[in-house]
C-alpha cells in the first residue's frame, strides 16, 4: 500500500543566496518532500503593527520589466557560453530534443481530464509572507537579530517590496498556466550544472519477492512487463489522476515518466520527450554495455517469458565481454563537461549517434548489476548511485536488478518530482505479488534478440571517461549513508498515541539534531502543490519556536512528562499547519523567490532588496536538514543527497508497523552516525512521553 503525505522536491534557495539572477549554483543539492494546506493569519511583527504605506520608488511597465529580464538573461547566457569556452555546435541524434513549454492541455480521458479545470498557483499577499517569514526565522536568532530582521522586513514590505510584488502580478498574467513553472525548473534543474547523481538523483529500495529469490533475469522481465502496463494506462489516459480527499491534482508530471531523457546542453540542459506509440523499447545495461530490447514487435507485446529470454542473452552475450569502455559512466560528470563529451560522441561517428538515439528514446533503463547486496546500506548504496559505470543517470526511470534478484529504483528528478515516481513503483510491486499483471502469452514471433548499441570510443571520449570516473569516485567516497529501521512502531502506532505520524517524525529529528549540535536549524519539509496547474512543491518549514521549546525542554529532566508532551503537541500542530497552508501555495519560499526574480540587476546592486541581504534570509534558507517522506509497504529504503555541505539529506518511511530512515551527509566534518543514534534515541523517548499521558 502507498501512503505519501509528500512529493520529493529538490530545495534550491540556498544556493541562490550568492548567485544572481539566472546564475546556477555550484553548491550541492539534494532533494526532499511534503504535504497539505490551509490559510494564515494577519501581521503583528514584534509587538508591531506592519504599515501599509504605499510605495514612492519608481514603477516599470511589464513591457520595460520584460525588456530588463531578456537583456539581463541574454548576458548570463554569453558570460556561461564564454565561461564554457564556446561549446561546440550541438549535434543532435536522429529525433529532436525539444524543451518544456507550459501550454494548456486539452482535457480527453480521465487522466487529464481536470486539468483546465484546475487553479492558477496563487500569489500570497505581500503582508502574509512577511508575518510568516519573520514567525519562521524567530527560532533561528537572537533577541537582537530578530529586532534589526523585524525593521528590515518592515521596510521591504512598506516599501520595495510593493513594487516587486505587482510586478509579480504582471508577471503571473503574462503567463498562460503558472508564473513559477519555467522560473521553477530553470534554475532548480536544468540550469543546475553540477553532476545528477548524489545531487538530484534518488532512489528507492524495493522489498525483496520471495518467489524471485536467485532469479534476476525473471525478476527483471516481470518488472519490465509491469512497468509497461503501467505506460500503457498513461498513454491511454486511463489512468486516474491523483486525488487528495478529492481534490484532483495536476498530471502533467506524467508525462515526464517514460521515453523522457534530460539533455546535457550549455547554459541550460533541456527534456528530450519521445512519442511512446512509437518507441516501444527499453534500454538493459550490463558490465557497462547497452542493449536495445524491442518490447512491441509487428504490433505485438513480447510476454514476460520472451522478455526474460532476451534478458537472460544479454547476461549471456555481455559476461564474456571484459574491458569495455563504461560510457555510461559519462553522465556522473557536471552538466557542462558531460555537454562536452556527448558533443564529442555524437560528432565522431554515425554508430555514436544511432546507440545515444536508442538511449534516449526508449521508454526506461534496466540496469543488471553484478552485484549482490544483502544490508539496507549495501542496497541504498547500489540504488543510488552504484558504480556509476552501469548507468545512464539522464533517463527519468532506471530500475536496478541485482544478481541476487534484489531490486530497486533510480530516479532523475528534474521534470518529475516523487509521488509519480511512487505511485508508478508502488502499483508495480502491488501488482506484481497480487498476481493482477497480464504476462501475456508467446507471441510466436521467432529470432527475438536484442541488439548491443556499440560506441566508438575516441582518444578525447577516453580521457573525458577516465576523468568522469576518478570524479565519481572521488564525490561517492566524500558521502555517508546510513539506514536506521524502527521495527514494531509505525503510522499505526503513532496514531494510537493522538500524533500526526509525519509531525512525530519531523519532531523526532528536530530532536535528533539537537541532541548532536545543541541547537536546531533551516529545515526543509517539501509540500506538493499539485493542487494548482504545474503544480510541483514549495518549502515546509518545519523548524519552529514551538519545535525549539519542545526539544529543549526534552533535555530538561527536570520538565514532566505531560508538560513535555503538551509542548509536543503545540510544535506538531504547528508542523501540520504550516505545511498544510504551503500546499495551498501559501509558504514564504516560492512567493519570495518570484520577488527576488523580479528584481533589475541594477536594483540589486543597489541592495534594494533589504530583505534577501539580511544574514536572517541566507540562515533561513540554509537547509540544515533536508527531509522527505515517501513511504510503501513494497520499499525498504529510499534516499538522497544532503543539499548542504554542513547538513543531512534524511529520507523516511511512515510504514504500518515500522519507520524507516535513510540519513546522508558529507563524511568529513559531520556526526552521520551520532544523527542516526540520537534519532533511534528521540523516537523512544516521544513514544515513551506521549504513552504516559495518553
Amino acid at each position: 500500500m502507498m501512503r505519501s503525505s509528500a512529493v520529493l522536491a529538490r530545495p534550491f534557495i540556498a544556493t541562490l543566496n550568492r548567485q544572481t539572477t539566472f546564475a546556477a549554483s555550484s553548491q550541492s543539492v539534494g532533494t526532499a518532500l511534503g504535504l497539505r494546506s490551509l490559510t494564515s493569519s494577519l501581521p503583528v511583527f514584534g509587538g508591531q503593527k506592519l504599515l501599509k504605506k504605499p510605495q514612492q520608488s519608481t514603477q516599470l511597465t511589464l513591457k520595460q520589466f520584460d525588456k530588463l529580464l531578456e537583456k539581463d538573461l541574454k548576458k548570463r547566457i554569453v558570460q556561461r557560453l564564454k565561461q564554457t569556452k564556446q561549446a561546440k555546435p550541438q549535434i543532435n541524434s536522429t529525433s529532436l530534443t525539444q524543451p518544456l513549454k507550459t501550454h494548456s492541455v486539452a482535457p480527453q480521458k480521465n487522466l487529464f481530464k481536470y486539468q483546465n479545470s484546475l487553479p492558477r498557483l496563487p500569489i500570497p499577499s505581500l503582508e502574509e509572507t512577511c508575518s510568516k517569514y519573520l514567525t519562521s526565522v524567530r527560532p533561528l536568532l537572537t533577541e537582537a537579530e530578530f529586532g534589526t530582521t523585524t525593521a528590515v522586513v518592515n521596510d521591504f514590505m512598506t516599501g520595495f517590496g510593493r513594487t516587486l510584488q505587482q510586478r509579480l502580478i504582471e508577471h503571473d498574467k503574462s503567463k498562460p498556466n503558472s508564473w513559477l513553472i519555467d522560473w521553477w525548473n530553470s534554475l532548480a534543474y536544468m540550469a543546475y550544472r553540477d553532476p545528477v547523481v548524489v545531487n538530484v538523483s534518488y532512489y528507492y529500495s524495493f522489498v525483496d519477492d520471495p518467489h524471485r529469490i536467485g532469479q534476476p533475469a525473471l525478476r527483471a522481465a516481470e518488472i519490465a512487463t509491469a512497468a509497461m502496463e503501467f505506460r500503457r494506462l498513461i498513454v491511454t489516459e486511463e489512468l486516474q489522476p491523483d486525488m487528495v480527499r478529492g481534490t484532483p491534482l495536476c498530471s502533467n508530471q506524467y508525462r515526464y515518466l517514460f521515453n523522457s531523457t534530460r539533455i546535457p546542453q550549455i547554459p541550460e540542459d533541456i527534456t528530450r520527450l519521445s512519442d511512446p506509440t512509437k518507441h516501444n523499447h527499453i534500454i538493459v545495461v550490463r558490465k557497462n554495455q547497452f542493449f536495445n530490447v524491442e518490447l512491441v514487435v509487428n504490433g505485438k507485446q513480447l510476454s514476460t517469458d520472451e522478455i526474460k529470454e532476451q534478458i537472460e542473452a544479454i547476461y549471456n552475450t555481455a559476461d564474456q565481454f571484459e574491458d569495455v569502455p563504461p560510457v555510461g559512466v559519462l553522465t556522473t560528470l557536471d552538466r557542462d563537461t558531460w555537454t562536452h563529451a556527448r558533443q564529442e560522441l555524437l560528432s565522431f561517428s554515425k554508430k555514436n549517434q544511432l546507440s545515444l538515439d536508442k538511449i534516449e528514446t526508449a521508454a526506461f533503463v534496466i540496469c543488471l548489476d553484478d552485484t549482490k547486496p544483502t544490508t539496507l546500506e549495501e542496497r541504498a548504496m547500489g540504488c543510488w548511485v552504484g558504480d556509476g559505470k552501469n548507468r545512464f543517470f539522464d533517463k527519468s526511470l532506471q530500475f536496478i536488478v541485482f544478481d541476487n534478484a534484489a531490486a530497486g529504483f533510480n530516479g532523475e528528478h528534474s521534470m518529475v518530482d516523487g509521488s509519480p515516481t511512487l505511485r508508478l513503483c508502488d502499483w508495480l510491486l502491488g501488482s506484481l505479488a497480487k498476481g493482477t499483471i497480464n504476462h501475456g502469452r508467446p507471441t510466436g514471433i521467432k529470432h527475438i534478440a536484442p541488439s548491443k548499441l556499440d560506441f566508438d570510443v575516441s582518444d578525447n571520449i577516453k580521457s573525458f571517461i577516465m576523468k568522469a570516473e576518478e570524479k565519481f569516485q572521488t564525490l561517492v567516497d566524500g558521502e555517508e549513508l546510513r539506514v536506521l529501521e524502527v521495527k514494531g512502531f509505525g503510522k499505526d502506532a503513532i496514531k494510537e498515541l493522538k500524533c500526526s505520524p509525519d509531525a512525530f517524525v519531523q519532531m523526532a529529528i528536530q530532536l535528533a539534531y539537537y541532541k548532536v549540535y545543541g541547537e536546531s536549524a533551516a529545515t526543509y519539509e517539501a509540500a506538493q502543490t499539485k493542487k494548482f496547474q504545474w503544480g510541483r512543491t514549495e518549502t515546509g518549514r518545519s523548524l519552529s519556536s514551538e519545535s525549539l521549546r519542545f526539544v529543549q525542554v526534552m533535555q530538561d529532566p527536570g520538565v514532566g512528562l505531560e508538560r513535555k508532551a503538551k509542548l509536543g503537541k503545540r510544535a506538531m500542530k504547528a508542523q501540520s499547519q504550516y505545511l498544510a497552508e504551503a500546499c495551498d501555495g501559501k509558504g514564504v519560499d516560492r512567493h519570495l523567490l518570484g520577488l527576488r526574480l523580479v528584481q533589475t540587476e541594477k536594483e540589486k546592486q543597489q541592495g534594494l532588496g533589504g530583505l534577501f541581504l539580511d544574514p536572517a534570509y541566507s540562515k533561513s534558507t540554509h537547509w540544515k536538514l533536508s527531509t522527505s517522506q515517501i513511504s510503501s509497504e513494497w520499499f525498504n529504503g529510499l534516499g538522497f543527497g544532503q543539499v548542504v555541505n554542513d547538513g543531512y539529506g534524511i529520507g523516511y518511511q511512515i510504514k504500518r508497523d515500522n519507520l524507516m530512515f535513510t540519513v546522508v551527509s558529507k563524511r568529513e566534518g559531520m556526526h552521520n552516525q551520532k544523527m542516526v543514534h540520537a534519532l533511534d534515541e528521540s523516537i523512544a523517548e516521544l513514544k515513551k512521553v506521549f504513552k504516559q499521558v495518553e
